[in-house]
């Protein structure tokens, strides 16, 4: 079996089966196509929330079990590092999060040349998310802009208030969590409405339930946000 290198370890629950893509679908279709061929370069932008990092890792997670070779590198991290680029020639899929963080900055962007002129020449899948499509951002280097350019931009949109109900479900749904349709909608209706914040909450709930031996009742999560925000 291949093996997978990461710097960092893939969320277990970011899998596309557990992303609800509301109007992203056609998005979602071409990155699911892109982890079982393993080539081309597709980039994801959109605000915070809308589920950038979960398509990555859920890509890199459906291109590991075909037997991909893959590697997934949040350039958001603290520990992120240009070298983390380099040797990657034998990669069948290259996941980059948050590459607008390092965009501007010279070791950054040589390191993302040199890897974006060889993912065009060698077969290989090259996909990149960041807060913005890649001709909105100032890049430093112009050889750098023009190969991030002749990616295919694909803009994922937020989710509206229903899907965001049913993205909640299905992540509770995937840890386990017994979480009725009324427990779900008072907390998006009390919570932050960013699906990566719900989930922590999630993570949260399951803990404390799992400590308590208490089921995911409104009042059970509405005592939960309390303690830990001071308000209901």
């Amino acid at each position: 079996m291949a093996q997978l290198a990461l710097p960092l370890r893939l969320n277990a629950h970011a899998r596309f089966s557990s992303y609800v893509s509301g109007t992203n679908a056609l998005a979602l279709a071409h990155v699911e196509t892109q982890a079982r061929e393993w080539h081309g370069f597709l980039w994801l932008w959109g605000s915070a929330g809308v589920g950038r990092s979960h398509v990555l890792q859920a890509s890199c997670a459906a291109a590991h079990a075909a037997g991909g070779r893959v590697m997934y590198v949040p350039l958001g991290d603290r520990a992120a590092r240009p070298e983390w680029l380099e040797g990657l020639d034998d990669l069948d899929l290259l996941a980059l999060d948050d590459v607008d963080v390092v965009v501007g900055r010279g070791d950054w962007e040589r390191a993302l040349f040199s890897f974006f002129d060889a993912a065009q020449t060698v077969r290989r899948g090259l996909l990149v998310a960041a807060g913005a499509a890649p001709q909105a951002l100032e890049f430093a280097l112009a050889d750098l802009a023009s190969r991030a350019a002749a990616a295919v931009v694909y803009r994922l949109q937020a989710l509206d208030d229903v899907t965001r109900l049913e993205a909640v479900r299905v992540q509770a749904q995937v840890r386990g969590l017994d979480l009725d349709e009324k427990a779900a909608r008072y907390l998006v209706m009390h919570a932050e409405r960013d699906i990566a914040v719900l989930c922590r909450w999630l993570d949260l709930f399951d803990e404390r339930s799992l400590a308590a031996q208490r089921k995911l009742t409104v009042p059970f999560i509405r005592t939960i946000l309390e303690e830990s925000t001071g308000r209901a």
